[in-house]
């Protein structure tokens, strides 16, 4: 096991490696091509191949055919296994190493923080259909016991306007809503959140400052509507999918029993929900 540790830590040593099982780790529980992987990173195709059958040779991800195409995702018992050597091995269970909120769960304490109502950003690159989609669609599902947010990485200057109608068909107030960059949720005088959802490919691919307060995070991906093509009836059709695939997750996450998950369990179930369908249901 020592030496498997060893090896596992070393091959994450480089830095590129290591950005590459970052970013598996954000698409979780998405399984990325490798063509993805070399777009995001800028890796060329042969030196993206040794780094990739490095990780795999350490146990650090798993590869899947699919077609044409070989999907990565990150190994998580191995990864599991390796913290849990590192934590008891070496730190010898030592309750103040791990991090507070996995402390928290150690004890049988809640992982939740006890405020109301649960403060929750959704985050994309534009900030102007999707992420808006489930800033909308929370607020109005999931009463008091949510606040709802949503912001961009590179946000677009206005909202789409497929998106804009699809919310008033809806009858969803929309008054409030405008594009926002992530960088007004960072500063230290913003609310902290409880959790933070990535709804498209891109946005998870991109480096980010790590949360304060440790939230609950996962990856909710599904196709960017705004890149439909074809007639003005099928674009907006690609609209309606996203609305109903959201709606569908929103609905799933807001039936969760948050009071009595603790962070594991929570996490499991917020990772669940990003593998559902993305079929509408409008």
């Amino acid at each position: 096991m020592e030496v498997e540790i060893s090896n596992r830590l070393a091959t994450l040593g480089h830095p590129q490696r290591l950005s590459i099982f970052r970013l598996l780790m954000r698409r979780y529980p998405d399984r990325v091509p490798a063509g993805d992987i070399a777009d995001a990173l800028g890796i060329k195709g042969s030196t993206l191949s040794s780094y990739l059958s490095a990780l795999m040779r350490d146990g650090l991800i798993t590869q899947e055919r699919k077609g044409t195409s070989l999907l990565y995702s990150p190994a998580l018992e191995t990864i599991q296994a390796t913290f849990d050597f590192l934590l008891n091995d070496c730190g010898r269970g030592r309750a103040d190493l791990l991090p507070r909120s996995v402390a928290r769960d150690a004890r049988g304490g809640r992982a939740m923080t006890d405020h109301r109502p649960y403060r929750v950003l959704f985050i994309c690159t534009g900030n102007s259909a999707r992420s808006i989609f489930a800033e909308t669609l929370l607020r109005d599902l999931g009463g008091v016991q949510f606040e709802a947010y949503s912001a961009g990485t590179r946000p677009r200057s206005e909202l789409n306007p497929f998106a804009v109608k699809v919310l008033q068909d809806k009858g969803h107030d929309i008054s409030h809503l405008r594009s926002k960059n992530v960088g007004e949720f960072q500063g230290s005088d913003t609310p902290a959140f409880d959790f933070v959802f990535t709804v498209c490919d891109r946005a998870a691919n991109e480096e980010c400052p790590a949360w304060a307060g440790q939230p609950v995070s996962a990856h909710w991906g599904m196709p960017d509507p705004v890149k439909a093509e074809g007639t003005d009836a099928q674009k907006a059709l690609a609209f309606q999918q996203a609305y109903g695939a959201l709606r569908n997750r929103i609905i799933a996450f807001t039936n969760l029993p948050l009071d009595t998950l603790g962070r594991i369990s929570l996490q499991g179930a917020v990772d669940r929900i990003g593998r559902m369908g993305d079929e509408a249901s409008a």
